[in-house]
């Protein structure tokens, strides 16, 4: 069995870690545990936030004292580690994404970077589904990893003022879609014409941490026409479940 850490946070959080390294394995075991605390003690739960190696519980002090629920979390630990990796069925969502051009406007730096072209960076990046261990940053940001080391790319030395909403990032061998316009550092690739978050739509994220997203490149026709389904309503987003195994690793190194 995995050791794990039990930290407070304030009067109304624990903090549960799971170990010190950053994989698809220890990130599942705290989906895992997320999905058994909210099917064991819903009532006394008031949010859960699952990080890349932690899960932070907020918790009812008037419901449950911070003793009895780390004696929940540990009595649930078990039934983390026995979960069959194997039966873990992940949503894979497909983004579809424009590269380059003004879109992408850090694909040629990408490219040259690696010494490959850029049609090259963009195979690697669509090659495979890449899972989400956490939302962040803004709301619905996701942090994807395992991009290969092939297309990893530094941040800009200075962060833009403005990134336009939709747009496709590389930042060290993690990738990411930004929400919202806002600053940022990532080097972008693309964009996509979808609406990752509606504030007035339930839910109001178009995923979660724990799914896994599959790029898909366009061209800018397409992504026009999307992009006008979109905003009238008409687009739905394809989607599968698969196994954890056609997503953890896929890449390799």
């Amino acid at each position: 069995m995995h050791a794990i850490r039990m930290l407070n946070c304030g009067e109304q959080a624990l903090v549960v870690e799971f170990g010190s390294e950053i994989d698809p394995e220890t990130n599942a075991r705290v989906h895992h545990l997320a999905r058994l605390l909210n099917e064991a003690i819903p009532q006394r739960i008031l949010e859960l936030v699952p990080t890349y190696r932690s899960l932070m519980i907020h918790f009812d002090p008037l419901a449950v004292s911070r003793n009895q629920l780390r004696e929940e979390v540990a009595r649930l630990v078990p039934g983390v580690e026995a979960i069959d990796a194997a039966d873990d069925r992940r949503r894979i969502v497909t983004i579809p994404v424009c590269y380059g051009g003004e879109f992408g406007p850090d694909l040629e730096f990408v490219a040259l970077h690696h010494k490959l072209s850029a049609d090259e960076v963009v195979r690697i990046h669509t090659a495979a589904p890449l899972l989400i261990y956490m939302l962040g940053f803004t709301p619905g940001f996701p942090y994807l990893g395992g991009i290969p080391e092939r297309i990893a790319a530094p941040r800009l030395d200075e962060p833009r003022l403005k990134v336009p909403a939709g747009s496709v990032g590389i930042a060290g061998t993690q990738t990411g879609i930004y929400p919202v316009e806002s600053p940022g550092g990532w080097r972008l690739i693309g964009r996509t014409p979808l609406q990752v978050f509606n504030p007035v739509a339930e839910p109001p994220f178009l995923f979660a941490a724990g799914d896994s997203l599959q790029f898909s490149a366009v061209q800018r026709d397409e992504f026009d026409a999307i992009k006008q389904q979109v905003e009238s309503g008409r687009y739905a987003p394809r989607e599968r479940f698969a196994g954890a195994s056609e997503v953890d690793g896929v890449h390799g190194r």
